[in-house]
């Protein structure tokens, strides 16, 4: 199993400590912990892409640029992309640039980011068309990371592209996962193009996203791909000697997280999710759910039966959440490299 930090760059005030950083610090807290990630032996980190939010990382380019000038063996990835919303050929230039940057260790996760309507507002977009931008964009990233000319007709929403070579082409194959579960259509695309599955962070069963693996999987054999498809899924992690520990310093951590996804997304999405409207339980979170809270046998026990359930080689670890102070962000980092991941199956 390969073990990712992800970090969507969630901004609250710490309920444990009473203070709050600011944008520059937790800018810097995330690097300095892709140093140590890096050290600690884990495979990759994943830096989410928000904008105008409290989710304040809106240029995952940079950070991974930085974050690669600092390490040597971490894979640099998104978590996720916003292919809908991004030009495809600025965005393709990005992140070929971050590959060659980083002797090819970028890795690129892309998602539909529907259920952030506010963002299809901000770039003057029709949250009606993300489909279509979606599907579009996704395949002509594919296209322009092939590192042959491109000629394309164009679309309702971007003009033809001629004899265009993107520079700089990135260091061999750029991979490319596509995020969702929700939707058959994004599981389709991922499956016809050969492309891996990333699933969502959901305060969910991680239980309803197996038929979607299973479909996804089907139909990825049925097109004849050359290669074996990569499945990967998202977590919620504390972890401390003890699980007495971990469960008391996370549990008030977790819960601002979740008031502050209770107040962001009926903000930026007229029909929110069911889950917005129940309370925070965080014993069925942590027995049931995305959030696995304990001490390392423990985490470690719980990573390798979901990957187990959901067929997963690939686990992203969502821990600096909730106001989580950056010094503690880096220590808690060290000790799942140490304990937790030799634990892995």
């Amino acid at each position: 199993m390969k073990l990712s930090l992800m970090t969507l760059g969630d901004l609250v005030t710490d309920p444990v400590t009473g203070t709050r950083e600011t944008p520059a610090q937790r800018h810097r807290a995330i690097v300095e912990a892709g140093a140590v990630a890096d050290q600690a032996g884990f495979h990759g980190i994943h830096i989410g892409e928000h904008h105008g939010l409290e989710y304040i990382f809106s240029a995952p380019p940079v950070i991974l640029a930085a974050i690669g000038e600092r390490t040597r063996r971490l894979r640099l990835s998104t978590a996720v992309t916003l292919a809908a919303n991004l030009d495809p050929v600025r965005a393709a230039e990005d992140y070929a640039t971050v590959d060659v940057l980083s002797g090819g260790r970028c890795e690129v996760v892309v998602g539909r980011g529907n259920f952030f309507v506010s963002t299809y507002t901000l770039f003057g977009q029709r949250i009606e068309d993300s489909h279509q931008l979606f599907h579009d964009n996704v395949e002509l990233l594919v296209a322009l990371w092939s590192g042959k000319e491109i000629n394309w007709p164009g679309s309702a929403h971007r003009a033809p592209i001629e004899e265009f070579v993107l520079q700089p082409p990135p260091v061999g194959v750029l991979p490319l996962w596509i995020g969702g579960g929700a939707s058959d259509s994004t599981a389709e695309l991922a499956a016809r193009l050969g492309l891996d599955l990333m699933l969502p962070s959901a305060f969910g069963n991680p239980e309803m996203f197996k038929p979607v693996v299973e479909t996804y999987r089907e139909r990825f054999a049925s097109y004849g791909h050359p290669h074996q498809p990569r499945v990967g899924a998202c977590w919620h992690v504390n972890v401390a000697e003890s699980s007495q520990a971990a469960r008391a310093r996370w549990e008030p951590r977790y819960r601002a997280y979740f008031e502050l996804m209770k107040e962001v997304i009926p903000r930026v999405n007229p029909d929110p999710p069911a889950f917005i409207r129940k309370p925070f339980d965080f014993d069925f979170l942590t027995s049931r759910g995305p959030a696995l809270v304990g001490s390392p046998a423990e985490v470690a026990d719980r990573l390798n039966t979901w990957a187990e359930v959901l067929s997963t080689d690939t686990n992203l670890i969502y821990v600096d959440m909730g106001g989580q102070p950056a010094g503690e962000f880096r220590d808690m980092v060290e000790l799942i490299g140490s304990r937790v991941l030799p634990q892995l199956h």
